[in-house]
């Protein structure tokens, strides 16, 4: 396996997977105690959604069946959602 397929299965599997389900969990917990908005269950849904592509993405790099091109692709646009979360915060 490559560098950079490591690396980006190493932040998928490490930093972003966990991350999603944390926030997945939380809205889960809004929505039981019936404090959602209409916008919360929208996250949900897409963030269900991402959490599914990453796993895709995982099985992909296991699988080799995303290339070193597409696998630098995908970590640039992941390293680009963490910078953009910490500017956030």
């Amino acid at each position: 396996m490559t560098q950079i397929k490591q690396d980006l299965l190493e932040v998928i599997e490490t930093t972003m997977i966990p991350e999603v389900e944390a926030y997945i969990n939380e809205l889960h917990e809004l929505i039981k105690n019936d404090e959602q908005t209409e916008d919360n269950m929208e996250e949900v849904k897409e963030m269900e959604s991402f959490l599914v592509e990453l796993q895709n993405i995982v099985v992909g790099i296991n699988e080799n069946k995303i290339d070193e091109k597409q696998a630098e692709e995908i970590y640039t646009k992941i390293e680009n959602l963490l910078e953009e979360s910490q500017e956030q915060e």
